[in-house]
């Protein structure tokens, strides 16, 4: 028993030099990520807190410290799931009225006002007192309320500018109905001119058949002319003859 109480003793006493000797070094690391970021070298700062926090994972100050090295560099969504992640941790009341306060400056930069509002509130929540939390949640909601006048402008100039094209494409369809028409309108006449063209030639053909016709009965017709000025001067003759023939027996009576 004295051995088992001596070993475990000896256990308890090296991982407490361990957690301290860890401690130390996560220590030194935000020290110096710190020392970076006052001098405004905020990739160094956000070096140093993930070495800290590779030392140890659940680093409070690493997290905290590293959400603003990264929002100093912009990164403004890696930043909010720092702070996101931190907020959902065991905090006390100060630190998760931090935590919230520069998750709703994040989320402002990213021009989420609605999130960012709420982040305000949960600050204050924590922390009703904090006069800048306060005045940026004011903040928060007047650009929230430009925001959404914005988009309620730009829903409307969405809708001129449908309203427009459509309008547009209605004169384009009418316009192509009476272009459409107008076609129609050329092509009956073209259809019209044609017919009439067509008939005009057969009505010159016509005569010329005609021609043709009394051409080829020509001969006939003065056959037959001949024929009866023959008969009518036979005729002719015939009654010449008798009127002498009549004269003579007057004459001889």
């Amino acid at each position: 028993m004295k051995i088992s109480a001596y070993i475990i003793t000896l256990a308890i006493i090296q991982l407490l030099a361990i957690s301290q000797l860890a401690a130390q070094t996560e220590n030194k690391f935000i020290r110096r990520g710190n020392d970076a970021f006052e001098d405004g070298d905020y990739k160094t700062a956000e070096i140093d807190y993930r070495k800290a926090i590779e030392k140890n994972e659940k680093s409070v100050a690493g997290e905290f410290n590293l959400g603003g090295a990264m929002y100093q560099q912009e990164g403004f969504e890696d930043a909010a799931k720092i702070y996101e992640k931190l907020a959902n941790s065991n905090l006390s009341n100060r630190q998760k009225a931090e935590t919230f306060h520069n998750m709703g400056n994040t989320l402002m930069q990213m021009q989420q006002y609605e999130q960012a509002i709420e982040a305000y509130k949960n600050a204050l929540r924590k922390n009703p007192d904090d006069m800048d939390t306060k005045y940026n949640l004011e903040y928060a909601k007047k650009m929230l309320k430009q925001q959404q006048q914005q988009q309620q402008q730009q829903d409307q100039n969405q809708d001129k500018d449908q309203d427009k094209d459509d309008q547009k494409k209605q004169d384009q369809k009418k316009e192509d109905e009476q272009n459409k028409e107008e076609q129609q309108k050329e092509q009956q006449q073209d259809q019209q001119k044609q017919n009439q063209d067509q008939q005009q030639q057969q009505q010159q053909q016509q005569p010329q058949q005609m021609k043709q016709i009394s051409k080829e009965d020509a001969e006939r017709m003065l056959q037959a002319l001949k024929d009866n000025e023959k008969k009518t001067l036979e005729k002719l003759k015939l009654e010449k003859a008798k009127s002498a023939k009549r004269v003579k027996s007057e004459k001889d009576w």
